[in-house]
């Protein structure tokens, strides 16, 4: 079983769980309330990020769609590497091995899935003034965010709806943050769909 402090969630930490398929999250298909939501997209020229992005199955499925403008973002290599061997012809200059703050190029959409919610919490604030600074004006951040306490027991750290509206409330208008009617079963009634979008600059 594996064990490891928040402040130890590093590169090391999830190249692990990936190379021993410790990932209890991976379901192996795009998750259906991030699918509904790409299906309804008919601009595929958008500049799309996900990241945390882990074995990229949202990417694959819209890579697989006619999306070339994606980026894919991961603290850990092995699920880069396992995207690439699924989708050979990803370009590898949209495969971002990196840490996510220290990322600096803009984007109009990015999808949230899994990412949050894997992060030490205390980085929350930060992870929410660093989705503002890289998405365009007017630009999207959507996904889904658990819905259950937060605990000191993680990754996954939970989170409520009131946590959320109050994180983001500042920085973006809060446009849908709502209890998704279409999760996957063993999520069901755990997740929080959202759309939150960027209106205007603010200081650092």
């Amino acid at each position: 079983m594996i064990s490891m402090k928040k402040n130890e969630l590093n590169e090391h930490y999830w190249d692990f769980r990936y190379q021993t398929n410790s990932i209890g999250w991976n379901i192996g298909y795009p998750t259906t309330p991030i699918k509904t939501y790409i299906d309804q997209l008919n601009d595929k020229s958008v500049k799309i990020l996900i990241p945390g992005a882990g074995n990229g199955y949202e990417a694959e499925y819209l890579w697989n769609n006619g999306f070339k403008n994606i980026f894919v973002l991961d603290i850990a290599k092995t699920p880069l590497l396992n995207l690439k061997s699924r989708v050979p012809d990803f370009p590898d200059a949209q495969l971002l091995h990196m840490n996510f703050f220290d990322l600096n190029i803009t984007f109009d959409l990015v999808l949230e899935q899994t990412f949050f919610c894997a992060l030490n919490p205390i980085l929350r604030p930060k992870y929410a003034q660093k989705m503002h600074k890289i998405l365009g004006f007017k630009g999207k951040l959507v996904g889904l965010l658990f819905d259950f306490e937060l605990t000191q027991q993680g990754p996954p750290f939970g989170g409520t709806r009131n946590e959320y509206q109050n994180l983001f409330d500042l920085l973006f208008n809060v446009k849908v943050l709502e209890r998704s009617f279409n999760s996957i079963k063993p999520r069901d009634g755990k997740e929080l769909f959202f759309i939150f979008e960027k209106l205007k600059e603010v200081q650092d």
